[in-house]
């Protein structure tokens, strides 16, 4: 079979690239368009742009646009980036002046709305020069000349050139070039097979794979993802629409824990595949409902069994509910959706209302929305009152107006609303659909005065705005007895199970772990209890007066006894600290009542003294509540104000703050993101949508966090069963919650695994050992794992499921049982890895995993094991060449051993002498590479392999002495090998010749470079025309010199800073 190269995927991509509608431009021709390696934008192609879409505009103008282009304003990656992205989306503002009067303008850089009118470039090898370095992309999309898409590609066959290392390049890139990254829409990372896509500011975990290529159904797991993210994505009105209508910068706050500062940093978004298809299907849906205008509605809600929105008749008013699992981005999908329903001309400016039921909720999301004004080109508003509704309502178009929905319920207990307008492009955005506040129904209130009828809210919604369309978005589904729900939004537009959430890695899972904290109560109270408890329906804590009257007096008297909260407050404390010895994060108590919540928190402080702290900027621990001035004096410490919550809402979102535990008692149990929270403890009894919601606050991805852990003080299983059982009902494919019993089971699977690996083998010795002993123990483990078959690959696959595993079942009575084990398996795992030689591509996220696991600390402290020591080999002091190492090595009892520690020490000796001599390097960088092959294939034992990499290391001196034995010094003995590397050279030439033509090349060569030598086109341009004459007088082969004179610039850009000093 004939090995796949990098560049053989490079042009598969050009090649996937072409069809979708992209020229190529080869890397010669690239160079000719541009003055200097350091443009990174084709000037000409953008400034013919500017002309072809803004004909009306002035010249002058239009060039002062492209120079504001050009010249980015400030120091800041991130700032530049959103300023062009403005620019590119909106156009550049410009001022000029017509028949006296000072007009202002945009100018266009794009044609979005046909997208093959732009000049459609795909690039390879787009070499860029910044501050002294260059770098070169693999593939480059520019759009007028405006590089939008880089994309970074690793082979598929080589097992170090793994996406991730892609990514990480792309990180590099980023730091290296920056004014390139300046004009980024959208980053690819792929190894030919695997793809994934992020923005500018996105971390590895927020790359993402895009799945389809019409929005219908996934492609086959045999396509490359390459191929579905070129053909799904990067089609050039995709890539246009995806930069235009779904992207947005986010503010997050940062508060410096020490100064106090608060900083704000943009965070870029682009939609996941589920997202745009989602959207753009909703957008459809709505214009059906609004219009009789025509549509183009793609729905897959039946292939889960459901109805679906296509089958509703046009003008029904009813577009539809999106369903989106909890944590895979609805609230983004809502703005998202917004920004393209305003400027969609067949709704004529409409009008756009969220509601939502409750005010916390509303101000989260207002928040999400006012973030992202740039993408709605507007601010939106919160209605203060009815009055400031109806205000904003009576308007004749335009508009995103947040209300809560109880201020649609008529004053006076009156039956009707006031009718506020007639206008069909009215569209009201419902989140979390399915509340029972969103029905018709009819209730009767007899009062002393009188009997009154109040009905649902969606009645007065109707009485206000008649002919307004409605739309939901849910992350939880439609209950099948629910008839509410579909009656005002009707059926299904997308769906987006927790199956898929996962699958796709947008959450993680949740596991359930039960920790009942029993209540002991006389015999006769245990029927009258259990009663009362089936009675129970949540938020029933109102005024003093009604809770006297209510059985929830009685429970929430039990269930926050004060032995009881001391007996919860003692476990928890325990429980959370132990999880954070293995994923540090942050944690959510769910109490039952504010009363409860203020207990226990002073049972928590008085275990943990120094977590608290009056101020609210520090301490670890807080309660968020809001309390008034008939509450207890308590009570008061702990009242939080619209804008308390805010700041503490980022304290809890910054991984780094100190502030790691809060309870609530309903405030963030939806809508609030957190993505470090990765424990919730209840002790409040919810079911239904309630508890979904709630436990879908830890399913959020971050880092490497295994999975979300809900604890349960109060026993809430029942009710996650019948969650459970409703979201299968519903249509739902995957489960909410997994029990911690899963984890266990699987971690004791892969413990058993990795315990069979040292069959034959008493590492438990270990435990029982002087470190002196340990150190060798650990050596002796290295070596057992090594005769192993692909060892080393299992046992770290196995170490790191495991750890996994471990840290979802930590504190369990098992975790406790085998944490020393796995500490153990960590400590071998961390030195089979570092065995690596360097710059193997391994990430530092594989290698320092986020999940901080208990460990012995001899085992892990480092400097306290030193491989050379612990080997019994003197540490060389010169080099690792000298005969008498080698020879130590050699004879190494653990001989698995002595080939790691030869692997390692050789690959950075060879990495070390790639600037020195690159063509030489490289050839003992593949002696070493098919030595080790050899081994893994099994043709070669480790003292065979150890022969052959002694051999190398041999070859590696005698390189080194070369120059001396044919008079040559190390530039010209580098150059030398530049020009024998060809066989045919070395046939038609003599050595001599070769080694008089290396001397003149290196004087020629650097005589004739100058600082920057290497970003300046012009001096390059000089060179290869002296490198290729000398070639030519000198006779060198015809054929063979380009490849010579590229080997030699290459070579002499290594020397670049020598020689310019």
């Amino acid at each position: 079979m004939s090995k796949i190269y990098e560049s053989d995927v490079e042009n598969f991509v050009i090649t996937l690239l072409e069809k979708q509608g992209y020229t190529y431009l080869s890397p010669e021709d690239q160079e000719e368009e541009r003055q200097d390696l350091s443009d990174v934008v084709l000037r000409e192609r953008l400034k013919k742009a500017i002309d072809l879409l803004n004909p009306n505009i002035p010249e002058e103008a239009r060039d002062q646009a492209l120079r504001e282009v050009l010249n980015l304003p400030s120091q800041n990656l991130i700032e530049n980036n959103e300023s062009f992205h403005k620019m590119l989306t909106d156009g550049v503002g410009v001022e000029y002046q017509k028949n006296g009067e000072t007009i202002g303008d945009q100018v266009l850089l794009v044609d979005f709305k046909e997208p093959k009118n732009n000049d459609l470039l795909v690039c390879n090898q787009f070499t860029v020069a910044e501050d002294n370095q260059n770098r070169r992309p693999d593939v480059m999309l520019l759009i007028n000349g405006l590089p939008l898409v880089i994309i970074e590609l690793k082979n598929p066959t080589d097992e170090k050139a793994t996406v991730h290392k892609a990514f990480t390049q792309l990180q590099n890139y980023k730091n290296a070039i920056p004014s390139l990254f300046q004009y980024n829409g959208v980053l690819v990372a792929s190894d030919g097979l695997d793809a994934k896509t992020g923005s500018l500011t996105a971390g590895w975990e927020w790359f993402m794979p895009w799945k389809t290529v019409d929005g219908v159904r996934e492609d086959k797991k045999t396509t490359p993802q390459i191929e579905t993210l070129i053909k799904g994505m990067l089609r050039p009105d995709i890539l246009l629409d995806l930069i235009k209508q779904f992207t947005v910068f986010e503010k997050t706050k940062t508060i410096n824990p020490v100064t106090g500062i608060t900083s704000v940093d943009s965070v870029k978004k682009i939609a996941a595949y589920h997202q745009y298809h989602a959207v753009n299907k909703a957008i459809e849906s709505t214009i059906r409902a609004t219009t009789e205008a025509p549509m183009i509605l793609k729905e897959s809600p039946t292939a889960y069994g459901l109805p679906s929105a296509d089958e509703q008749p046009k003008g029904d008013h009813k577009a539809g509910v999106v369903w989106h699992t909890q944590g895979s981005g609805k609230s983004l999908s809502m703005v998202f959706y917004s920004g393209k329903l305003i400027i969609d001309p067949r709704m004529k400016n409409p009008t756009l209302v969220v509601i939502t039921d409750r005010n916390d909720l509303d101000e989260q999301l207002f928040e999400t929305f006012a973030s992202s004004h740039q993408l709605l080109r507007q601010k939106p508003v919160q209605a203060k009152n009815r009055k400031h509704l109806k205000k904003h309502l009576k308007t004749a178009g335009g508009g995103i107006v947040f209300t809560t929905i109880q201020k649609f319920s008529p004053e006076d207990l009156e039956e009707n609303f006031e009718k506020l307008s007639l206008r069909e492009n009215i569209v009201v955005i419902a989140d979390e659909a399915h509340r029972s506040q969103y029905g018709f129904s009819a209730k009767t209130l007899i009062k002393k005065d009188g009997v009154y009828t109040k009905y649902g809210f969606a009645k007065y919604l109707r009485d206000a705005i008649p002919n307004a369309s409605f739309i939901g978005f849910t992350g939880t589904p439609i209950e099948k007895e629910d008839a509410s729900t579909p009656a005002v939004f009707g059926n299904y537009v997308d769906v987006y199970d927790i199956k898929q959430a996962v699958i796709d890695e947008a959450t993680v899972k949740i596991y359930y772990e039960s920790r009942l904290a029993k209540v002991h109560l006389k015999e006769e109270e245990k029927e009258k209890l259990d009663a009362e408890v089936e009675a129970i329906t949540e938020n029933e804590e109102s005024t003093a007066k009604e809770k006297a009257k209510t059985k929830w007096t009685q429970l929430e008297a039990i269930v926050g006894h004060k032995d009881r909260l001391k007996m919860v407050a003692k476990d928890l404390v325990e429980h959370f600290e132990a999880k954070q010895e293995v994923f540090e994060g942050k944690g959510m108590i769910v109490a039952m009542s504010r009363r409860i919540a203020v207990e226990f928190y002073g049972q928590i402080i008085k275990i943990r003294p120094d977590w608290h702290n009056k101020d609210k900027n520090k301490g670890v621990i807080k309660v968020i509540m809001t309390s008034s001035s008939s509450d207890p004096e308590r009570w008061q410490q702990h009242h939080t104000t619209k804008q308390t919550r805010k700041e503490l809402g980022e304290r809890l979102k910054d991984p780094n703050n100190s502030l790691k535990l809060v309870i609530v008692r309903d405030m963030w149990l939806t809508g609030f993101d957190a993505p470090s929270l990765h424990t919730m403890y209840i002790d409040k009894s919810m079911r239904g949508h309630n508890l979904m919601q709630a436990i879908a606050r830890v399913n959020r991805v971050y880092k490497d966090k295994p999975g979300g852990l809900i604890v349960d003080y109060i026993g809430i299983a029942t009710e996650l069963k019948k969650a459970l059982a409703n979201y299968t009902d519903s249509g739902g494919k995957g489960k909410p919650a997994f029990d911690q019993s899963e984890a266990i089971a699987l971690m004791m699977e892969k413990y058993e695994i990795v315990v069979q690996m040292f069959h034959s083998f008493n590492y438990k010795k270990y435990f029982s050992a002087n470190t002196q002993k340990k150190m060798a123990i650990i050596l002796e483990s290295q070596e057992h794992i090594l005769k192993h078959k692909d060892g080393k690959n299992r046992f770290t696959k196995q170490v790191s499921l495991l750890s996994k595993a471990f840290a979802l079942s930590i504190p369990s009575l098992k975790a406790l049982e085998i944490k020393d084990e796995v500490g153990f398996f960590q400590a071998i795992k961390a030195r089979l890895v570092k065995f690596e030689p360097t710059g193997n591509g391994k990430s530092d996220a594989e290698i320092e995993t986020a999940i901080r696991q208990i460990v012995d600390k001899a085992v892990v402290a480092d400097g306290v094991i030193d491989i050379f020591d612990a080997s019994g080999i003197k540490k060389p002091d010169i080099s690792i060449l000298s005969d008498e190492f080698l020879e130590e090595v050699k004879n190494m009892k653990q001989k698995n051993i002595a080939l790691e520690l030869l692997k390692k020490l050789l690959g950075d000796e060879i990495s070390l002498r790639k600037k020195k001599n690159l063509i030489q390097s490289k050839k003992l960088s593949e002696m070493l590479d098919i030595a080790i092959k050899k081994y893994h294939n099994n043709l070669l034992t480790a003292a065979q392999v150890i022969e052959e990499l002694i051999e190398i290391a041999n070859k590696i001196k005698t390189s080194d002495d070369r120059g001396n034995s044919l008079g040559l010094s190390d530039y010209e003995i580098a150059f030398y090998d530049a020009l024998v590397v060809n066989g045919s050279a070395r046939d038609v030439m003599k050595d001599k010749t070769l080694q008089d033509l290396a001397r003149i090349l290196v004087k020629k060569v650097k005589s004739n470079t100058s600082i920057d030598w290497t970003i300046k086109e012009g001096v390059q341009a000089k060179l290869r025309v002296i490198v290729k004459r000398i070639l030519r007088q000198y006779g060198y082969p015809p054929d063979k010199q380009k490849l010579a004179t590229e080997n030699i610039l290459k070579q002499a850009e290594l020397f670049a800073d020598e020689w310019s000093s």
